[in-house]
């Protein structure tokens, strides 16, 4: 008899993210999800070394003057050392180097690799314990409306931190496809991945970016670019062949 074909081996904890980004949001599902990424695409699992020292954050309280939310206190002392995981194309700043846009109240966190973008929580939302994170594209010429929504927790913002800077953790297992300027990404793309429950967000245009999974694979449609990684060699090879429209960067 033949075999049933088996399903795709996604190796991402969706209950976990499903939970992180739900209606009624678990942010230690954020930090479960991070985990169980690190140990299964990374080169090592998280370790309780991996962090900043609740002294270290402390002092970059003391330093700003202003509380730091609890989310990102937990993602600082969870991964906040793994570079790996963090700054691979983008930059998360340490304690010390957190600072302040004074013109529009906000507190800047992460750094685009050529200053060309900034990420960061609005002053007035620094009391909450989970805050929505803003983006904002250029620091030269602010305006009233130059922060612009991102993500609405900041232990989502982590999750997407860790899946957009593995896409670039390793050249030889990523790449790109280009999508239809009309239908979106590939056919055989669309009827194979799974979407993921993540919500659509922006990068740098509208209509925002979607994450989907396949096989080992995680890839992220940027309505216009998608940029994909394998877990493994062998997952990359499966996509490099069963794909037509693959481009290797």
């Amino acid at each position: 008899m033949p075999q049933e074909p088996q399903p795709p081996n996604l190796v991402l904890d969706l209950d976990a993210l499903a939970a992180a980004v739900g209606e009624r949001p678990d942010r230690q599902a954020a930090w479960r999800f991070i985990h169980a990424f690190a140990r299964d695409w990374s080169q090592r699992p998280l370790t309780g070394a991996d962090g900043y020292t609740p002294a270290e954050l402390d002092a970059a309280q003391a330093r700003i003057g202003l509380p730091l939310p609890a989310a990102l206190r937990e993602a600082y002392q969870l991964l906040g050392q793994r570079i790996d995981l963090t700054d691979n194309q983008d930059m998360l700043l340490a304690p010390q180097d957190l600072r302040i846009d004074e013109d529009r109240g906000v507190l800047i966190f992460r750094v685009e690799n050529q200053s060309c973008a900034y990420w960061g929580i609005r002053v007035t939302d620094l009391d909450k314990d989970d805050p929505p994170v803003v983006v904002r594209a250029d620091l030269v010429r602010p305006t009233a409306d130059d922060w612009d929504a991102w993500l609405g927790r900041v232990s989502v913002a982590f999750v997407e931190i860790v899946l957009s800077e593995a896409l670039c953790a390793d050249e030889d297992l990523m790449g790109w496809v280009t999508p239809d300027r009309d239908t979106g990404l590939p056919e055989d793309i669309t009827a194979t991945f799974q979407r993921l429950p993540f919500p659509e967000y922006p990068i740098s245009q509208q209509p925002g970016s979607l994450w989907y999974a396949h096989d080992e694979i995680i890839l992220r449609d940027d309505r216009g670019t998608a940029m994909f990684r394998a877990r493994t060699e062998a997952a990359f090879d499966r996509f490099d062949g069963e794909d037509e429209e693959f481009e290797e960067d």
